[in-house]
């Protein structure tokens, strides 16, 4: 696009917004839904956003037991290690001599980064992996500083306080500052960051979560806004078969002349009363952005749904918790000249992963949600032609330690660990390698925290080099990430080989 084509379509998109907010102040919120829907259409039929990216972050709630994720292979080092250490809870290589016909085996990965194996529900993980869409970042955790075993045991450099505890890591993986009171996430920071750039600045927030409040995304500046699966949610006790305001609306967008449409009316002044308690006040302003957020979402769904993508066929095989996430995700995606926003962040989450008793099957079940998820999401972007843009990566309080708590293995499972395996894919991603640093997986050595010899490894790569790659990827220059990640300066530069962290 030229310079001055790039100049009048910025025109033009300033003068819709600038009058869709004009209208916004002079008339009801709720009267002014379907004109928000029109004056989206029109900017949707606008030329698409240059240089849009988005970056989503699923977080695995409860400690996702990566041991059992991303698995070494026979010829790898570790595989001897983790077959003897890991107990009733191992996967064995299906070319293991001690294997079983019929037991679960893990899936073969194709890599030069060494011989390593996926659980037996991850085939959509395994696919995406062996075409180059997919990676794996290894032993990640929340860290203060580079920490050895020995200094570990010696108590000789700070830790994160509270380790092994699940609301504390889970913060700390958010926040990537554990050695301050919460402020901010790291996500929320980005948002401010970006949105104080003129490329970036849409008409709702950059942080968007399909999975309620979260900590990575607040910001000082950026207010993140929550909605469900499909879209926002509307006033209650107004829709009917045309809409979520048809008893009470015109198409027009006029009030009718019902019960409904005179209560609705009733409570849109009410709202647009001006009040000298400033409580009051403020609770109106969240009111009246919550219904002017819930017509540019509705209109990015529109546009969503004109893009001739079948966004339900798509996600066939993952109607789950997390693929109804990722598939309104998608169509906010697929929506985004509505919204326009050349950046966005969004958070999804999936729980159930603190698996301290029947963690075989419960991960048959998890690791399968995360894997068809995962594939249904890719597969959607694709057909939107937007694949290129969109990098995913997870995020999880911890691993598991490496020895079961128990030797049934219908009922046993695993405790509270510490460094773990990340998954990054999408587009933008160098895939087919294994990232960062494999742990050894040896007992009472080299990564194991403590002395109870549980297998809980000390995290190799801190969560700020981790995020700050994909931060990067996003628009965060190299010169401001110290301000995102404050205690970056104390590790390896991400960006450097020794790192090994150059999945973007």
């Amino acid at each position: 696009m030229k310079k001055n084509d790039r100049e009048l379509l910025a025109t033009r998109r300033r003068f819709l917004r600038q009058s869709t907010c004009s209208a916004l102040g002079i008339t009801g919120v709720v009267n002014t839904l379907a004109h928000l829907r029109l004056v989206n259409s029109a900017l949707a039929q606008a030329a698409p956003l240059p240089d849009y990216k988005a970056l989503v972050v699923i977080f695995l709630f409860g400690g996702n037991d990566s041991n059992n994720l991303l698995i070494p292979q026979k010829n790898h080092p570790a595989y001897a290690d983790y077959k003897s250490a890991r107990g009733v809870l191992k996967i064995l290589d299906p070319t293991d001599s001690a294997y079983v016909s019929g037991d679960p085996a893990s899936i073969p990965l194709t890599t030069t980064s060494g011989d390593y194996g996926v659980h037996p529900s991850a085939q959509g993980l395994a696919t995406l992996f062996n075409t180059g869409e997919l990676a794996f970042v290894s032993n990640v955790g929340t860290l203060l500083y580079p920490t050895t075993r020995a200094q570990f045991q010696a108590g000789s450099v700070p830790l994160p306080p509270q380790l092994f505890s699940h609301s504390d890591q889970q913060v700390q993986w958010q926040s990537s500052v554990p050695d301050q009171p919460f402020t901010s996430g790291w996500g929320g920071r980005v948002a401010d960051l970006l949105a104080a750039q003129s490329y970036a600045q849409g008409q709702v927030s950059l942080s968007v979560s399909l999975a309620g409040i979260n900590s990575l995304q607040v910001g000082n500046q950026e207010v993140q806004y929550a909605l469900t699966p499909d879209g926002a949610v509307p006033l209650t006790g107004y829709s009917d078969a045309t809409g979520p305001y048809g008893l009470a609306l015109n198409t027009n967008g006029t009030y009718k002349n019902s019960l409904q449409g005179k209560r609705l009316k009733a409570f849109d002044d009410i709202t647009h009363y001006t009040y000298q308690h400033l409580l009051e006040d403020s609770h109106a302003g969240v009111v009246k952005r919550a219904q002017a957020n819930e017509g540019l979402v509705g209109a990015a769904f529109t546009e969503a749904a004109a893009s001739g993508v079948d966004f339900d066929t798509l996600f066939t095989n993952a109607q789950t918790t997390l693929g109804d996430q990722l598939k309104a995700i998608a169509k906010l995606i697929a929506g985004r000249n509505s919204l326009g926003n050349r950046r966005q962040i969004f958070f999804a989450s999936i729980g159930g992963f603190d698996t301290h008793q029947d963690q075989l099957d419960a991960q048959v079940n998890l690791v399968g949600e995360l894997s068809g998820a995962f594939k249904a999401f890719r597969d959607t972007l694709v057909a939107l032609g937007v694949y290129d843009n969109v990098l995913s990566v997870t995020h999880s309080d911890f691993t598991r330690t490496l020895t079961p708590n128990g030797q049934d293995p219908n009922t046993a499972g695993s405790d509270h660990g510490w460094g773990g395996h990340q998954i990054v894919f999408g587009g933008p991603v160098n895939g087919g390698q294994v990232y960062g640093t494999f742990p050894s997986l040896k007992l009472g050595q080299d990564q194991d925290a403590g002395s109870s010899n549980r297998g809980r490894w000390i995290p190799t790569t801190s969560v700020d080099q981790y995020a700050a790659v994909a931060a990067n990827w996003l628009g965060v220059s190299s010169g401001d990430l110290g301000t995102i990640f404050p205690n970056i300066g104390r590790f390896n530069d991400p960006f450097a080989g020794s790192a090994n962290l150059g999945f973007v």
